[in-house]
């Protein structure tokens, strides 16, 4: 099947799962409230591309590829993000709902998360060194044997990170949410 090349183009509106994505590269596209709910994007390379206002919740994300790929006010619940190519993957999020999603074992070295809800997103394994969670909601969100080297969780709440299940040396936290680091020990911090 030949493979489409798209440079620079705008998609709005549109339902990629009636009307799928044809495999292909797209470079420098933007895409406005479209919906790529339960749409299948395996094989898809997005490169320098922006997504606003977007539904992928549930959509299939084998072998898809994300570089210099921003996510604005999405929403994307249950995405297997470890499915996607891994090669120079380089994503950021904005004001996205990313509830259920995984990143397991995924190489997130110095994404950015802000204002994003990943209540019950699944960190497990993966490096996320130089990350920031601004502002956003970690409630039930599992951190195993996670690398959070020089993260940044200032302004992140509800979160449950065990300083000994998780590698967090040079992590920031505030004193507001250190009671995330310290749920095991069942302590009052006032």
């Amino acid at each position: 099947m030949d493979k489409d090349d798209v440079e620079g183009r705008h998609y709005k509106d549109e339902d990629f799962f009636r009307q799928p994505l044809p495999e292909g590269n797209y470079e420098n596209c933007r895409f406005t409230a479209c919906s790529f709910n339960k749409a299948d994007l395996r094989d898809r390379n997005f490169i320098d591309s922006l997504f606003e206002s977007c539904d992928f919740s549930n959509a299939l994300l084998g072998n898809t590829a994300m570089r210099g790929v921003s996510f604005l006010s999405c929403k994307m619940l249950g995405l297997h993000f470890e499915d996607c190519n891994e090669m120079f993957m380089e994503m950021n999020f904005e004001d996205c709902m990313l509830e259920m999603s995984t990143f397991y074992k995924m190489s997130l070295q110095a994404t950015v998360f802000e204002k994003c809800n990943l209540r019950e997103s699944d960190f497990s394994g993966a490096d996320l060194s130089k990350a920031v969670f601004s502002d956003c909601d970690l409630l039930g969100a599992l951190f195993v044997n996670t690398k959070l080297f020089g993260a940044d969780l200032r302004t992140a709440r509800n979160f449950s990170i065990d300083p000994e299940n998780n590698r967090v040396k040079g992590a920031c936290f505030s004193r507001v949410n250190l009671g995330g680091l310290l749920g095991r020990y069942e302590i009052v911090i006032k």
